[in-house]
């Protein structure tokens, strides 16, 4: 006997055989398109593009806990990363996210 829904387990499976449906697609066309192409290109700018909205909206529009904080903090924050990340550690992405919440999290004590 099941502790969950049955209609909840079929929920779980279906959305797995979604997932690794276009995983496998992904697979597929990857080794058909050129790193050259202007789709490529593309789709490039278009993630990037939406990473830089994502990360504009968590300074300038935050919500949880970060509301809490004070727009110089995030801005404070984001800052050090960009320079551990560019400068410090020649482009180590873990570094910078730990420097970023480090310096957040001294500020938020320090205030």
């Amino acid at each position: 006997m099941f502790l969950i829904n049955d209609s909840y387990a079929y929920l779980v499976v279906l959305a797995g055989v979604c997932t690794y449906f276009w995983r496998a697609a992904g697979v597929a066309v990857a080794a058909k398109i050129s790193t050259e192409s202007a789709l490529f290109s593309w789709i490039s700018c278009v993630a990037f593009a939406m990473l830089a909205g994502l990360i504009s909206r968590v300074i300038f529009l935050p919500t949880g806990s970060l509301e809490a904080t004070a727009l110089w903090e995030r801005l404070a924050s984001a800052g050090v990363a960009l320079i551990v990340y560019f400068f410090l550690t020649r482009k180590n992405l873990l570094l910078g996210v730990i420097s970023s919440g480090a310096t957040l999290y001294a500020l938020r004590l320090l205030s």
